[in-house]
């Protein structure tokens, strides 16, 4: 008889991460010691899904999740009791950011991953109910269930493996966002694309149909297909954007991107596919 597989102890001897593989509803973890910061990076199923670094919780490492901030801190001061649903909990990196910046927040983080959940919660130092709840369940089903104009922001960041599962791209879905989403919110996607950029051209055509501003920041290789990458797109009321600041943020980051206002998005967007649910 074989000897049994032994987990792998989630903190070491001093109560801190413990580095290691772990296993999980959906498959497996591997969380990874950042030595440059006092943090750690999480892959979930061999695919990098997010860093935290645990001295300082306004830092963001990944470059889109920057780029998200810069639009969020133009839009809200500080002092804004933001109601945020983010869709794909990860480690929770931009609700710790968040959290941070804007204290009277009150946040929801969806993860399908029970164990991944508990997983996170158990490593990081996560702001507690109810400044962050962590659900688990289905990002489509929990959105379907929440209320009208319940929620200020609405971040999906929800991938399986490197694509962002079709149910959370359709008009009808992209519909339930807008139904939860209070006058003056806004919706941002990561966008995972191809040189072609036949997704966010997709992704930008159906928002484009629902919501009447439309913003998309990237780095210019990205923007221009020459490389895969992610593409944040923004949807919302009223005009995103559009102060100098924000361009000028984006430009000085670590990896400088460029913001296209909405009728740009919108030229992109010509001839982009809208996908629908499919009937029966």
């Amino acid at each position: 008889m074989g000897r049994a597989s032994r987990q792998p102890k989630a903190r070491n001897d001093s109560g801190g991460p413990q580095p290691g593989v772990y296993p999980i509803d959906t498959g497996s973890c591997e969380l990874v010691r950042d030595h440059l910061t006092d943090g750690w990076i999480l892959n979930v199923n061999g695919v990098q899904s997010s860093h935290i670094n645990l001295s300082d919780p306004t830092q963001l490492d990944f470059e889109y999740m920057q780029w998200m901030a810069a639009l969020i801190a133009d839009r809200w001061p500080t002092s804004s009791r933001l109601r945020v649903l983010h869709l794909g909990a990860g480690a929770c990196s931009m609700a710790r950011h968040l959290a941070a910046n804007y204290p009277q927040a009150r946040q929801v983080a969806v993860d399908i991953d029970d164990t991944l959940a508990r997983l996170v919660r158990e490593w990081f130092d996560l702001p507690r109910a109810p400044l962050l709840r962590l659900r688990v369940g289905d990002a489509r089903e929990v959105t379907e269930a929440l209320t009208d104009n319940s929620r200020d922001l609405i971040i999906r960041d929800v991938f399986s493996a490197a694509v962002t599962p079709p149910a959370l791209t359709t008009a009808e879905f992209t519909a339930q966002v807008r139904r939860v989403l209070a006058p003056g919110g806004v919706y941002m996607v990561n966008c995972g694309d191809t040189r072609d950029l036949s997704l966010a051209r997709s992704e930008a055509a159906t928002l484009g149909t629902l919501f009447e501003h439309l913003a998309i920041i990237a780095d210019p290789a990205m923007l221009k297909g020459r490389r895969y990458g992610n593409i944040v797109i923004a949807a919302a009321d009223t005009p995103l954007g559009e102060s100098p600041a924000v361009a000028r943020t984006l430009l000085g980051g670590g990896v400088p991107a460029h913001i296209w206002l909405d009728p740009k998005v919108r030229s992109f967007a010509t001839g982009g596919r809208v996908p629908h649910d499919q009937a029966g």
